[in-house]
This record gives structure tokens, C-alpha cells and sequence, in this order.
């Protein structure tokens, strides 16, 4: 038996309660965080002057600049060049499968994760579409390759870039660019080939599933109507008319067309003319009661919604509400979309299936996907502002014009100098994203907006409490622990169960979080051993990286989930065997470049 210190027991007791909070969901992780970090700080465990020492942290600082150099690369065109040359790819799914993921998990090793998957998602939706089959078989791989990209360098994950600080404490040298490329491209490889040889065929594609695109059929909800001249809406502006309509009734007006002028519904104070014709988003009983209530006529034909669509001025886009958008837990109403941003919404589609209902009293989701119609540049202004992700678009195009040789040339540049030593790389990469802003790459609006301040604030905040942890020798006690629990099996059994250990943990909490839990342990255990610790913490790095069980796991599964049409407990049946593989080959690789 172990006998366990005061502040041990107090450390324990707020790593325990970080857990549950992580796991329970109520409070976003950050808060979670940061709460945590206070607690440490009033038991006494962190002194006043190292609080929060974690945001000076190298790790913070790089993981700021990757993600900023990752929004210059995709402005840059980087990877929509490979995705364009998709298109191109046979109809046949294994193929389809390997290429999008293969693309994936190519790309996720040099810039983040998500940004990677979000760029190829239409690129998987239109294939699919082409195909005639659901986006479930494709977007899942894809979800999981940005996850097993992420393995094969030092900036392809947070958690490769916390390791790398721990065995810089332990060693004095962190772990370099490409030290992790050995056993991660290995892992890679291996999931890469299970993926795209079998595993597409384990991801559940449900009767009645339909590609996400085709979830909203608009034409059976757009309408024209005729406005007479004694219709009531004569002489009424239209955003008043708009208001009370869809005050009253479950319908959208989208606008307005007068001969050939066209005009949003969004904040117009046009006044309504006889012989203008309204357009609106309405089922057969709504526009009953236009007819009944307004004095509005059907208008033959669809003509005036053809023009308006052919001059540029009515276009739809569907996207996906991204995990860290604003619009999560709000609504059309509370955000204002009509009057804040110019644009309708027409529809919000969840796993795959039309929400019914009234779409003002909908609150959103992350994975939701909405059909917003607006102008072209009232569409790329929402999507960016609302941090939703194009899936499909019908006539909107946000595309930039490609400076992909000079993003290239700025990052290989931060990559050669980090991994020849010339600069360390939290000095390297900072410099190439203020690059990527004095070239134009990033504009100045984007950069702050470009980083994900939530893992900010988790990496600065959880870093005291992992350091608590090794300072009061909880990491240690749970060392021994294991050893206890190992008895006198050989360091590869340490060495797995500290892996699947940290595999399950990243399942159910952020996956820098179980890294900044997992290495201090990865030392103890080390040193309980008499062994070198990077064996140790390569399999923490490995093992925070690979969550496939669940779609809370990482920002990847759950960006995929709406568009994919899956439930929480799809993810386990390719998920599972994966983690399998990953976890036997790792064991297998690390003791052969990481000996122990």
C-alpha cells in the first residue's frame, strides 16, 4: 500500500472533479479549465507567482501560431488545389475513401486538424452526392484520418507540442519536428489501410439516410406570390410585412422582385406595389393563408425567382455549424440572422434529418446544418462571422485567388529552421504566421479570430494543475501504482496500459487535457522503472491523439456527426478496431526508435 499525502489527496480531489466536469459537458472545457487552476491556487498547491505561468508555457504560444499559419494555408489555397483534383477520382468508394482521407490525414500532420477536414467536407458531400450515396461512408474516415495525421509531427496536434515540453523538464531537449514522425506515419499508415480497405464498409449508413445536401429540398418550400391590387400588403414596408408574417406563421419571406429589381428581405424599408411579387419559404397550408389573409395570388410559372437567381442576387448555401460558433445554444431570433447579417435562414437540418417545427424557437447546435439564402457577399460575411462551414453551396463561391507557392515557401521556411536547430520552434513559428500577416496571407481581421481561444485558455490553465501533480508526487504515487498493478510484467505491459490508458481518457475530455494529465505519470512511471522516459511519453502522445470511440472526443467527430447522419454510438464500430490497430502497432514501433 501507498500512503497518501495531504495536498496529494487535495490534488486528487480537484483532478477528480475536473474529470466529471469534463465529462458531464455543462460547462464548456475552457471555464472548466480555469476553475480547475483557481482551485490548485487557493489549496495552496500552486504559488501565487506561477498561477498562471502556463500561458508563457512554449506550447501555448505555438499552438497559437500553428493555428494561425494553418488559416494562412488554407487562404492560401494549399489544400483546395488537392481537393479540386479530387473531383477527379473514380466513383468507386475505396477509392474515393482512400484519397479524401488520405488527403486528410496528409494535411493534418502540418496544420490543424479540423481546418484540414472542414476544407474537404464539401469536396466529400459533392462526391458522395455524384455517387448517389450518403456522405456517412466518406466523412467518418475522414474525421478519423485528421486524427491520425495529427501523429506524425511535433505541430500536427496540442498534445505532441505538451509532450514535447515535458521531455524538454526531463531531458533538457524537447522532442524535435519530426521526432514523431517515426511510429506516428507508421500508426498512420496502418489506420490509413484499415480505413480504406474495410473500415468504410463498418460505418452505419441507415436506411433512409440521405446526403446532406439533399436533407432540404427547396423546391418544395420556395414560392412566388403575386401581390394584386387590393391586396393588403399594398403600401406596407416590406420588412414590417416580414416580421408580422413570420411572426404569426411558420414561413420565411426572402424577398421582393419588381420588374428587374430585386430586393432582400433582410432590413428593407421598400414599400410593397401592386404587381410585385413576394418570394417565400412556405408549406401548402402557409401560403393558404397569404392567399386567404393578405390577398396574395400564386404567380405562374416561377419566373421572377429564375431572374432574381440569374442575376446573382438570391443565392442559398448549406453549412455546417462548426463546435466553436456562436451560434450554438442560440437561435435565429436571439442572433438576429435577418437584421445582423443580412441573411435568412430556411431550414436547420440535425443527423441527417429536416427539423420541423417553427425554425425561430430552433436552438442550434455544433453539427447542425442550416440553409441560409442572402447575396453573395451577405453569405460569405454570415459563414465567416458565424463560423459555419460550407458543405455545399448553390451559386455561392468563396473561393480566393491561390498564392499557394508563397504560403508553402513561408512554412517550409518555419519548418526547416525548427528542425535544424537554427530557432527554436516556438520562436519559428511565431515568426512565420507574423509572415503570413505581412504578406497578406492572413489579414489582420483574421488573426486573433483564426486562433482557438478556448484550447488557450485549457492549455494555460491545466499545465499548473499537471505541474501540481508531479510536485506533490500524485504523478508519482499513481507510478507506482501501476507498477504494483504491472508486478513483474515487462516495460511493454507498462507501456500499453499507460497508452490505452490515455487512448480512453482523450475518448471522454479534451485531448490536450489527457496529455497535460497523462505525461507527468508517463515520467513517474519512467523513472519508477529506471527507464528512459521517451518511450513513455511517445505513447501518451500517441495515446491522447487517437479518440475514436466518441464523437465528444475531438473537434473532428463532432464536426461530422450532423452531416454524416450518425448517433453517438456509431463511432465505436469503426472506432474500436482502430483504436485496436493503433494501439499493437504503436506498442510495437515505439521500443524500436524510442528504446527503452
Amino acid at each position: 500500500m501507498v500512503d497518501v499525502t495531504q495536498e496529494q489527496a487535495m490534488v486528487f480531489a480537484i483532478l477528480l472533479a475536473t474529470l466529471v466536469l469534463f465529462v458531464w459537458g455543462r460547462w464548456r472545457y475552457d471555464l472548466v479549465a480555469l476553475a480547475s487552476l483557481l482551485a490548485v491556487y487557493l489549496a495552496g498547491l500552486v504559488p501565487a507567482g506561477q498561477v498562471f505561468s502556463g500561458f508563457a508555457h512554449p506550447a501555448v504560444v505555438t499552438v497559437a501560431a500553428v493555428l494561425v499559419l494553418s488559416r494562412g494555408l488554407l487562404n492560401a489555397g494549399v489544400v483546395d488545389v488537392l481537393a479540386r483534383r479530387l473531383a477527379r477520382v473514380s466513383t468507386r468508394p475505396e477509392v474515393q475513401v482512400a484519397a479524401l482521407t488520405g488527403i486528410v490525414t496528409v494535411s493534418s500532420g502540418f496544420m490543424n486538424n479540423v481546418g484540414a477536414l472542414a476544407l474537404l467536407m464539401p469536396v466529400a458531400v459533392w462526391m458522395s452526392r455524384q455517387a448517389g450515396r450518403s456522405p456517412a461512408f466518406l466523412l467518418m474516415p475522414m474525421a478519423f484520418g485528421s486524427l491520425l495525421g495529427g501523429l506524425t509531427t511535433l505541430i500536427g496536434t496540442p498534445p505532441n507540442l505538451i509532450i514535447a515540453g515535458y521531455r524538454a523538464e526531463v531531458t533538457g531537449t524537447p522532442f524535435g519536428v519530426f521526432d514523431f514522425t517515426p511510429v506516428g506515419a507508421g500508426v498512420a499508415l496502418a489506420g490509413l489501410a484499415l480505413i480504406a480497405l474495410a473500415g468504410w464498409r463498418w460505418v452505419p449508413e441507415r436506411p433512409g439516410q440521405v446526403p446532406a445536401g439533399e436533407v432540404f429540398h427547396l423546391e418544395d418550400y420556395i414560392t412566388e406570390m403575386k401581390v394584386t391590387e387590393g391586396s393588403r400588403a399594398v403600401g406596407r414596408q416590406l420588412r414590417e410585412l416580414t416580421e408580422q408574417v413570420e411572426r404569426e406563421r411558420e414561413l420565411t419571406v426572402l424577398g421582393l422582385v419588381r420588374g428587374d429589381l430585386h430586393v432582400p428581405s433582410a432590413s428593407s424599408s421598400e414599400r410593397v406595389q401592386a404587381g410585385d411579387t413576394l418570394i417565400v419559404e412556405a408549406d401548402l397550408e402557409e401560403i393558404r393563408y397569404l392567399m386567404d389573409t393578405l390577398g396574395l395570388e400564386l404567380a405562374a410559372g416561377g419566373q421572377a425567382l429564375r431572374a432574381a437567381a440569374a442575376a446573382g442576387e438570391i443565392e442559398v448555401a448549406e453549412a455546417v455549424i462548426a463546435t466553436d460558433s456562436p451560434m450554438v445554444g442560440e437561435s435565429a431570433v436571439s442572433l438576429r440572422l435577418r437584421r445582423n447579417f443580412g441573411v435568412n435562414l430556411l431550414a436547420v437540418g440535425r443527423q441527417g434529418q429536416r427539423i420541423s417545427g417553427r425554425l425561430a424557437g430552433i436552438r442550434f447546435a455544433a453539427g447542425d446544418i442550416v440553409l441560409l439564402q442572402g447575396s453573395p457577399a451577405a453569405l460569405r460575411e454570415a459563414l465567416s462571422s458565424l463560423k459555419c462551414l460550407p458543405l455545399a453551396s448553390r451559386g455561392l463561391r468563396l473561393d480566393r485567388p491561390a498564392r499557394v507557392g508563397t504560403a508553402a515557401g513561408v512554412f517550409a521556411v518555419a519548418i526547416a529552421a525548427s528542425a535544424l536547430g537554427a530557432l527554436p520552434v516556438q520562436v519559428a513559428f511565431p515568426a512565420a504566421a507574423l509572415a503570413m500577416v505581412l504578406v497578406g496571407l492572413v489579414p489582420l481581421g483574421e488573426v486573433y479570430a483564426s486562433i482557438d481561444w478556448p484550447i488557450i485558455v485549457l492549455l494555460g490553465s491545466m499545465f499548473p494543475l499537471g505541474h501540481a501533480l508531479e510536485s506533490t508526487g500524485g504523478a508519482q504515487l499513481v507510478a507506482t501504482l501501476l507498477l504494483q498493478l504491472g508486478g513483474s510484467l515487462p516495460p511493454t505491459a507498462g507501456l500499453t496500459l499507460l497508452l490505452v490508458g490515455t487512448m480512453l481518457l482523450s475518448n471522454v475530455v479534451n485531448n490536450a487535457a489527457a496529455a497535460l494529465l497523462a505525461a507527468p505519470i508517463a515520467i513517474g512511471l519512467s523513472q519508477g522503472l529506471g527507464l528512459s522516459a521517451d518511450p513513455f511519453l511517445m505513447a501518451v502522445a500517441v495515446g491522447a491523439s487517437c479518440a475514436f470511440l466518441t464523437p465528444v472526443g475531438h473537434q473532428s467527430n463532432a464536426l461530422v456527426m450532423a452531416p454524416g447522419g450518425y448517433r453517438f454510438g456509431d463511432y465505436w464500430r469503426l472506432g474500436l478496431p482502430l483504436s485496436l490497430l493503433v494501439a499493437a502497432v504503436a506498442v510495437l514501433l515505439i521500443p524500436v526508435f524510442w528504446p527503452f
